[in-house]
């Protein structure tokens, strides 16, 4: 109920935005599972040019973007990673005439195990994805918005 409560406060816009991350996080989860990444790239790309969900009516700003995506991650079962979160935001931030950059690094972990995280880049700026220690993860070269 308090869920519900919550969701009924929030205003039509953030509203609409909310289902439309949580759709759209939710196909990007099953993709990530189900797809060779370039091929998910590529979706994501022909449905930014669809946009069936007319985002462009209304231009939200990136901290409502990312404040989407991270309410809709704790709706969805399971875990959200940071790669469906980056990717997810990367294609709202498109769809709304933003130029975000896809980052992804890699790096050891303590007991030499391979680790990797995923962020979004938009004029220099971490918009989703941040962490205390990023500057240990070695970059890889970015994906710029989302066009192939």
């Amino acid at each position: 109920m308090k869920r519900l409560s919550k969701f009924l406060s929030l205003t039509h816009t953030e509203r609409q935005l909310f289902m439309q991350a949580f759709v759209l996080l939710g196909l990007v989860r099953l993709g990530l599972w189900l797809l060779p990444f370039e091929t998910l790239r590529r979706l994501l790309v022909i449905i930014n040019q669809a946009n069936p969900l007319g985002l462009r009516q209304y231009s939200p700003t990136t901290d409502q973007i990312v404040e989407a995506v991270n309410r809709s991650s704790r709706y969805l079962p399971g875990n959200a990673k940071c790669l469906a979160r980056a990717l997810t935001t990367q294609a709202l931030m498109n769809r709304c005439g933003y130029s975000p950059e896809l980052r992804i690094g890699v790096a050891k972990g303590e007991q030499g195990q391979f680790e990797a995280h995923a962020w979004i880049e938009s004029q220099g700026q971490i918009v989703i994805g941040h962490l205390k220690d990023l500057s240990r993860f070695t970059p890889m070269p970015s994906f710029e918005g989302g066009r192939l």
